[in-house]
């Protein structure tokens, strides 16, 4: 299971209700950050989620409105955070470009207080916890090394205590080490196998998200069967040549991606201040009916659903 909140919504430059791009992400005790438009340590304050643990951030490519908020989020945490390291992903553009911004600009030669690694990332899994993959694919915007992000819950076959009960198995280490999958002998010298207790195999949660984008062919194999697509819809389809022009995409383009490779939910992003929400939610749902139009603050639940 994952959450997302959204803290910017908006495309490019900030609205009177959108800020610009910023997600988090949580899965258990992570929180990843991704990408971090001016004003996200504002949002971060006023959505209630806290710095706490806030140390991994993603970012989508290098432009200003996806990375300008690094240097106040950094200065925030200079003064008043207390953080054991912070770690920045992205391509290698983008890294270069977040390297100026926060050393030469932000430090200048201020030595900070915890460490701070710029973690060049190329497609391929970059991070892996016990339950959870975190892994980078390519993008095709404007010329960017830009990334998208899988975050893949690791699928399990689930502890079923009525059949723990039914074999008199009792509470404790025992219970414990089935559910990680080894056989245990109970006090009473029967040997139970994982097999006796566990159900049948459960897919873990996919979510994909990708933020700026100009094609989708490429894409579709990497959002196949997604529980849910985060991904942009800058421009409605009358300014389809204008979305083609500056390499972003229309919500029908989107919607269309969502239907080809038959994701579950789609969630749509980077909104431009030209359109209504109703506007970019009418267009989607003529291809897609599962979408929904993020809103600065919004929390979505995503869970894998048979």
């Amino acid at each position: 299971m994952f959450e997302i909140v959204f803290l910017g919504t908006s495309a490019s430059a900030p609205s009177a209700r959108r800020s610009l791009p910023a997600q988090l992400i949580k899965h258990d005790e992570y929180r990843f950050l991704v990408d971090c438009g001016e004003g996200t340590q504002r949002q971060i304050l006023q959505s209630g989620v806290g710095f706490k643990r806030l140390n991994r951030i993603l970012i989508t490519h290098g432009h200003l409105d996806h990375i300008l908020g690094l240097a106040g989020l950094l200065s925030t945490m200079l003064r008043w955070e207390t953080m054991e390291e912070l770690e920045i992903f992205g391509g290698k553009s983008a890294i270069e470009r977040i390297h100026d911004l926060l050393f030469k600009v932000v430090l200048r030669g201020v030595t900070p207080p915890m460490p701070i690694h710029l973690r060049t990332i190329g497609p391929g899994p970059f991070f892996e916890s016990d339950g959870l993959t975190v892994s980078a694919f390519p993008v095709v915007h404007r010329g960017s090394d830009s990334l998208g992000y899988v975050f893949q819950e690791k699928g399990r076959r689930p502890f079923l205590p009525e059949k723990a009960e039914a074999l008199g198995i009792p509470p404790g280490p025992w219970r414990r080490d089935l559910v990680e999958g080894r056989g245990v002998q109970l006090p009473d010298g029967r040997h139970i196998s994982p097999e006796m207790v566990l159900g049948d195999f459960r897919p873990g949660t996919r979510l994909v998200h990708i933020g700026d984008t100009g094609e989708t062919h490429s894409l579709v194999e990497m959002c196949r069967n997604a529980d849910a697509l985060v991904i942009e819809a800058t421009y409605l389809e009358q300014e389809a040549d204008m979305a083609r022009h500056f390499s972003h995409m229309t919500a029908r383009q989107s919607a269309e991606l969502a239907r080809r490779a038959g994701v579950r939910q789609l969630i749509l992003t980077h909104i431009s201040r030209r359109y209504r929400e109703k506007e970019v939610l009418q267009e989607a749902q003529s291809v897609f009916p599962n979408v929904s139009v993020a809103r600065d603050f919004d929390a979505f639940t995503i869970r894998h659903e048979e």
